[in-house]
């Protein structure tokens, strides 16, 4: 679905699914953070490698490494507020998988996420059914990445994307602290979000 590492050798290659997403951050003096679900979505230039349908990240190790563009915003956010997004992460291919990585990168970079301690803080957690409309949980809720600066790289805990064919329903949530002063008002940062999914064992396919 709705940013990059590839791992290769001659004798060993991950097989990894790469997933990029486009983020547009910006610092604002509204009062309520928007909050909703993913919006539109646009195929990559080779949809074999990961088709992306709306709201869903698909994963097929089947295929050769790829990626697909998700256009996302996260506008409106304040000190003490926070917007989230939801997506469905699925392993639609035929093998389990070792691990899941998620990276964010900044492509055009402000305080919002060079200030780690009181820029943008970046969590993401699931839940065990579909995330409702008004994001809250049915079900079960995890944590599979732990609040920390947005810009970073860390392994999803325990995905259950991770066996194949079955699926993460995934909540994304970036906050502000309320103790980013004014000198956050009117930043923006673009940022670049990757899934990397590595198959288990580290084979080749």
């Amino acid at each position: 679905m709705n940013a990059t590492r590839t791992t290769a050798s001659n004798a060993r290659r991950a097989t990894a699914a790469r997933v990029l997403g486009s983020v547009g951050v910006v610092g604002a003096a509204a009062l309520v953070a928007g909050m909703g679900t993913f919006g539109a979505f646009t195929d990559s230039t080779d949809p074999a490698e990961v088709s992306v349908a709306s709201g869903v990240v698909s994963i097929d190790l089947t295929a050769r490494d790829g990626s697909a563009t998700v256009p996302v915003s996260f506008e409106g956010v304040v000190p003490g507020s926070s917007v989230t997004r939801a997506l469905d992460l699925v392993n639609d291919g035929d093998s389990a998988l070792a691990s899941v990585e998620l990276s964010t990168v900044a492509t055009a970079s402000s305080l919002l996420d060079s200030d780690t301690t009181n820029g943008l803080q970046m969590s993401v957690r699931s839940c065990s059914v579909a995330w409702a409309e008004d994001l809250s949980c049915a079900g079960t809720v995890r944590t599979l990445l732990a609040a920390g600066p947005v810009v970073r790289t860390g392994d999803l805990t325990a995905p259950a994307s991770l066996t194949a064919g079955a699926t993460d329903h995934l909540a994304v949530t970036l906050a502000l602290p309320a103790k980013a002063g004014d000198a956050f008002k009117g930043q923006t940062s673009e940022l670049a979000l990757t899934f990397t999914a590595t198959q288990a064992g580290g084979t080749a396919r």
